[in-house]
């Protein structure tokens, strides 16, 4: 079974080149750029992951993963946050995410990252 990535990122670019990257790893991947509709498609889509860029358009992804781990149906789902802040690690990881990718990112280091919290 092909498993479903959910990608928030406000970049087109960054939101293009991570869609693309993860399709080609034989991924189904629904992303977004708008942070008020990624519970609703935590709900629809049943992501296997979700990755979430923590500053999205006046938002804080770190506040919709912890909206995603607190939610009893979602809380097993792994969350990766994307972040410019390097040096926030222990604040991001206080929000429940899984992993922390630091902008700019490598691709490798995505999909392996990826890979490990969806097989483990």
């Amino acid at each position: 079974m092909v498993k479903r990535i959910l990608v928030l990122d406000d970049n087109q670019d960054i939101l293009e080149i991570v869609h693309e990257t993860l399709t080609y790893e034989n991924f189904d991947v629904k992303s977004t750029g708008d942070p008020s509709v990624v519970l609703e498609y935590v709900a629809d889509f049943a992501p296997d992951l979700v990755i979430l860029d923590y500053r999205v358009a006046g938002s804080n992804g770190g506040e919709i993963c912890r909206a995603i781990k607190s939610n009893p149906e979602y809380c097993n789902t792994p969350v990766i946050i994307f972040s410019a802040y390097v040096n926030r690690d222990s604040e991001l990881l206080a929000y429940g995410c899984d992993a922390i990718i630091a902008k700019p990112f490598d691709l490798t280091e995505l999909v392996e990252k990826v890979n490990n919290l969806i097989k483990s």
